[in-house]
């Protein structure tokens, strides 16, 4: 089913919002301030530290997360003395790193921004809640429906046992929760003093992703400043999705900087290349496995591996024997009668939402779905929703090896469904995992990926399990622009942005990006501010 919009009016949403900001600004009590540093000569582009705030210039930019880490993202845009934004309020995967305490009061936040709906960007909003914010969650309309599946997720994980807490937190963000279609901008604060306007827009990395644009008007100094915080920017050839465009200008950039210091490979030959890989293992007339995570690459998992099945289905083909049976002997490894397992019901709540934004979809996946194609929804695709019908489809494919591909979660292994798949079929030579995406230091999929191919062995709820199963990369599935869709992203700007302020990466692929970004602003004959936090 499409969904052509579900925006309300625009005079509703900003009924909306004046309603849960409560829009009544008190004039400034004393004459504001500023601090500016001077612009470094273009032969001699400069890097400092960001203020953390105590400067009483507004615009201020404070970064409370993804600063010594990847992951975290929360940043407080102070536009004057009573008046603060935040954008995201993630938690902190690294593994040994733990967040701090807020460094702000949560009560003089007037909205809370969301970008987009991974845990690392609002993995920590209950405890914003909870520490009393009271404003809105301001997001796409495809996040307005993955964010309440998300928060589900994690407060199960957090109030295990008390299911009436969870219920409570979930009422609160779905009402809170307020969606603003893509490409409008919206009026946050409007007086004497000082006029906000904001405005989402396509980045491309998942389903609903945006990054945000904020236009600040102080009509006392008659000045203006657009200030762009770019979220998560996808990269090119993703499914499903849109590339990113580029703002048409920006006075100040936080930019995020995950693979600053790289290049993926060429991202149009990845499916080619995912379905070599599966083609090897399958030689082995054993499972296929997928680490995945539930929101972004199981959706193009899908997407490609239903494409793939459509190449090597025979004309006329029936793929009723695809289908798990109750027993007999074990088929031949052939993709038309290769079942697509989905064992995840968390990516199976994501994927429907997925369908039901087709409106949100590239050119080229809606010409799919003219086609009459249904690249989430193919016969070969079977869900396991129970864990009951999860562990008799883990003892089933064990015990017989029956070629099948399964897609499961987590993508680093570190629990979820996948782990059981793991324990039962490592020890096997017929099996084969395929890594399609990161595998974070310290993590199960890291040590699987480090020491399979060598014949070692991984620790697996503290137990351990030897690898004689087949392990493989798949590469190209990276949900994040490199290094060249960064620099494109600013250069592709009318206006090129004076200050840049390079987040949400380590310290290495930051500097390079830096050094990247100081060349093509010295070889324009431009002046920038490059910060590191």
């Amino acid at each position: 089913m499409r969904l052509s919009s579900l925006a309300a009016p625009i005079a509703a949403v900003l009924t909306a919002l004046c309603q849960v900001l409560k829009i009544s600004l008190s004039r400034a009590e004393c004459a504001e301030t500023y601090c500016s540093d001077p612009m470094p000569d273009v032969a001699n582009i400069k890097y400092r530290l960001a203020r953390k705030g105590n400067c009483m210039s507004y615009p201020e930019i404070i970064h409370h997360g993804a600063v010594d880490t990847v992951t975290g993202s929360c940043h407080q845009l102070c536009m004057d003395a009573s008046s603060n934004l935040l954008i995201d309020c993630g938690s902190v995967q690294e593994r040994g790193e733990r967040a701090a305490s807020f460094g702000f009061d949560p009560e003089t936040i007037r909205a809370l921004l969301v970008t987009h709906v991974h845990n690392d960007h609002v993995g920590r909003i209950p405890e914003l809640l909870a520490s009393g914010y009271k404003g809105p969650i301001l997001c796409s309309e495809p996040s307005a429906h993955l964010l309440p599946l998300v928060m589900e997720d994690i407060l199960k994980i957090e109030f295990a046992h008390d299911p009436e807490q969870i219920q409570r937190y979930l009422e609160l963000i779905n009402k809170r929760i307020i969606a603003l279609p893509f490409d409008n901008w919206f009026s946050l604060v409007d007086h004497e003093t000082l006029h906000c306007r904001v405005r989402l827009q396509r980045a491309g990395h998942i389903l609903g992703s945006a990054y945000i644009e904020c236009d600040l008007h102080y009509p006392v100094q008659e000045r203006s400043m657009r200030v762009v915080f770019s979220g998560d920017l996808g990269a090119s050839h993703t499914p499903f999705l849109p590339a990113p465009k580029p703002p048409e200008r920006a006075n100040v950039l936080i930019l995020e900087s995950t693979y600053g210091d790289r290049l993926h490979e060429d991202r149009s030959i990845r499916q080619q290349a995912l379905e070599q890989i599966i083609d090897k293992a399958l030689e082995d007339n054993g499972t296929v496995l997928i680490p995945a995570f539930s929101i972004g690459r199981t959706q193009e998992l899908l997407y490609e591996l239903e494409d793939i099945l459509r190449r090597k289905m025979p004309l006329n083909h029936s793929v009723e024997n695809s289908a798990l049976p109750a027993g007999g002997e074990v088929p031949p490894a052939d993709w038309s009668r290769l079942p697509i397992i989905l064992d995840s019901p968390l990516a199976s709540r994501f994927t429907k939402v997925y369908q039901a934004f087709e409106d949100y979809w590239d050119e080229d996946a809606r010409l799919r779905l003219d086609a009459g194609r249904k690249p989430l929804g193919f016969e070969q695709l079977i869900t396991v929703d129970t864990h009951e019908e999860h562990l008799r489809t883990v003892n089933y494919l064990t015990s017989t090896a029956r070629p099948a591909i399964v897609i499961a979660g987590n993508g680093m292994c570190a629990g979820g469904r996948i782990v059981n798949y793991l324990k039962a079929m490592l020890g096997d030579a017929r099996h084969n995992v395929v890594f399609v995406g990161y595998q974070g230091k310290g993590t199960p999929g890291a040590a699987i990926q480090m020491h399979g191919p060598l014949g070692g062995y991984v620790e697996l709820d503290r137990e351990r399990f030897d690898i004689h199963a087949g392990v493989h990369t798949a590469k190209g599935y990276s949900a994040h622009a490199d290094q060249a869709g960064r620099v494109s992203f600013v250069t592709g700007m009318k206006e090129w942005p004076a200050q840049i302020r390079l987040v949400h990466g380590e310290a290495t692929a930051k500097k390079m990006l830096g050094n990247i970004l100081g060349r093509k602003y010295s070889l324009e004959k431009r002046t920038v501010e490059l910060l590191i936090p």
